[in-house]
C-alpha cells in the first residue's frame, strides 16, 4: 500500500506543479496530512467544501481526498463554524487532502479542459491563450454546426449550456478555458477563435461577445471542472492499486 508521501511526490511531479503558475490562494499540493501517513483510497471532488468534507470523512480510510478548489482561497480562515468542523472531521476521519488547480487545469492528458474537450468529441486540440507564461487553454480546429456544438457541450457536462451567439453559425475554431474564465472574453477573440467555451463570467461578457463576434458558451464552473479530478483520481488508482470514487457537490454555478 503506497504512503502518503509516495502519492504525493507521484502528483507533484507529475502535474508540474513547480512549474505551472497560479493564484496566491490556491495552495496547490498537500494542504492537510494525515496522522497515520497511509492511504487505503481516493476520492475526487471540484471542492474541499463542509459537506464534501464530512461526506468523505464517513468512508473507510486513511483518504486522500483530491480536489481542485482548495481549502485556502480567501487564506487561512480562522478555525470557527464550519471551518473548524471540516477540520476537525478530516483529522477525526485520517484523511489527507491535496489541491490543484491550474496545474490541472491544463495538464495535456487529465486536465479539466484536455478531458472537457475529449468529452466533447474534439480529439486534436492545441495549448491556446498566453497566461503568466504558459498556455491558459485548448483549442480545436472543426467544422460544426453551432447547434451540435451546444449539444454536446451540455451532454458533456450534463446540464444547460447557457449560450451567446455572437459568432457564426459554422464553428471553425474554438477555445475551451474550463472555470471562471469570462472575463477574457476580449483576450480570448484576440486569438482567432470564432467560439469560446467556459464555465461562467461577468454580465457584461455576453454583451462584448456580441460586440467582438465571438460565440460565449457557458456550461457552469463547477459541471466544467469535474473532469480532471476524476480523470486525476482514475489515473493514479491505477497506477498504484487503490479505489476511487468522486464525491458530487454541484454549486449549480
Amino acid at each position: 500500500m503506497p504512503t502518503l508521501a509516495e502519492l504525493v511526490a507521484i502528483l507533484d511531479e507529475t502535474l508540474n506543479l513547480r512549474g505551472v503558475p497560479d493564484y496566491a490562494g490556491a495552495v496547490n499540493g498537500l494542504q492537510m496530512e494525515n496522522g497515520s501517513g497511509e492511504v487505503v483510497r481516493l476520492v475526487a471532488a471540484v471542492d474541499a467544501s463542509l459537506a464534501v468534507m464530512e461526506e468523505v470523512a464517513a468512508m473507510e480510510g486513511p483518504v486522500l481526498l483530491l480536489v481542485h478548489h482548495g481549502m485556502y482561497w480567501s487564506g487561512m480562515p480562522p478555525l470557527c463554524g464550519g471551518a473548524y468542523r471540516k477540520v476537525a472531521a478530516a483529522i477525526r476521519a485520517d484523511m489527507a487532502v491535496y489541491s490543484a488547480h491550474i496545474p490541472l487545469d491544463v495538464h495535456p492528458e487529465v486536465g479539466n479542459n484536455a478531458r472537457l474537450a475529449a468529452a466533447m468529441g474534439l480529439v486534436e486540440t492545441v495549448p491556446f491563450f498566453d497566461w503568466k507564461g504558459i498556455k491558459l487553454g485548448v483549442m480545436a480546429e472543426t467544422a460544426m454546426g453551432r447547434g451540435e456544438l451546444v449539444e454536446r457541450l451540455g451532454v458533456a457536462v450534463g446540464g444547460r449550456v447557457h449560450v451567446c451567439p455572437g459568432g457564426p453559425e459554422e464553428v471553425r475554431r474554438v477555445g475551451i478555458i474550463t472555470g471562471g474564465a469570462g472575463s477574457e472574453i476580449a483576450a480570448v477573440a484576440a486569438t482567432g477563435v470564432d467560439t469560446f467555451i467556459t464555465g461562467e463570467g461577468p454580465h457584461w461578457s455576453y454583451t462584448a461577445a456580441e460586440e467582438l463576434g465571438v460565440n460565449l458558451l457557458y456550461g457552469g464552473h463547477y459541471a466544467t471542472e469535474t473532469f480532471g479530478v476524476k480523470a486525476l483520481a482514475a489515473w493514479l488508482g491505477e497506477r498504484v492499486g487503490l479505489p476511487w470514487t468522486f464525491v458530487d457537490h454541484p454549486t449549480g454555478l
